[in-house]
């Protein structure tokens, strides 16, 4: 253990050992640890054998996590004429134009956890590369968030769908639910988002793609998952 640690943190991680275990055993284990007082989130964290510096080999995509993250995320649509209406009525939190372009930019507004927007204001809305960037907050088509069916973007948002990008050392970072979460929820949300990680491996990545997998809460210590034990394809 490289960190700090108090007592709860070295009991926990000493009861999760070195071993690697089945996604059935670890989801039970991550909710017994647990040792917060809030409810916390359940991450997971994949290591992948690709080199991002390469553009070929980024991994990036989204996945509806079949029982949701434990809260609606606010939702901000930029758009414009009719799709104002359409984001209001799918449930967007907030709906705008250039009047939300502007906000953003002169209050450096950021009160929501997911961006959407039309193609026709992308214009307006690439001007906010440095606040929205830095926060994973872009729109981008790739991720579904710069579309014209606004509305089915808002509710997939609302409903539990997840972004997934590998960061500069190959690892992958994406929560998956709350320890509060029944085990059979969570085991359901990791196995679908990792199903997803999988089928978007690159063909440019070489040898053994996923490299580790490892689960954990917030405040708790990694569980590591045994690869071979849910049938992940690794080649």
């Amino acid at each position: 253990m490289s960190r700090k640690t108090g007592k709860q943190y070295t009991a926990a991680f000493n009861q999760v050992g070195a071993k690697p275990y089945s996604l059935d055993e670890a989801v039970p284990l991550v909710k017994k640890i647990k040792f917060a007082k809030f409810d916390e989130t359940v991450e997971l964290h994949m290591r992948l054998g690709v080199d991002p510096k390469h553009a070929d080999q980024m991994v990036r995509g989204t996945v509806v996590l079949p029982n949701g993250l434990g809260k609606s995320k606010t939702v901000l649509v930029i758009a414009s004429g009719d799709k104002l209406r359409e984001a209001t009525e799918a449930g967007a939190d907030f709906v705008g134009g250039e009047e939300m372009v502007t906000k953003i930019q002169t209050e450096n507004w950021t009160a929501f956890d997911a961006v959407i927007a039309t193609p026709d204001m992308m214009r307006s809305v690439g001007r906010l590369g440095k606040v929205l960037g830095p926060r994973g907050l872009m729109p981008n088509p790739k991720t579904g968030t710069v579309t014209t069916d606004v509305a089915n973007a808002v509710k997939e948002v609302k409903a539990g769908k997840v972004e997934f990008r590998v960061d500069k050392t190959g690892v992958i970072h994406v929560p998956v639910g709350k320890v509060s979460f029944e085990a059979d929820k969570l085991v359901e949300n990791v196995a679908s988002l990792i199903g997803a990680v999988v089928r978007a491996k690159p063909a440019a990545a070489k040898g053994k793609y996923v490299k580790s997998v490892t689960l954990c809460s917030t405040m708790g210590p990694g569980v590591p998952l045994d690869v071979a034990a849910y049938n992940l394809k690794v080649v």
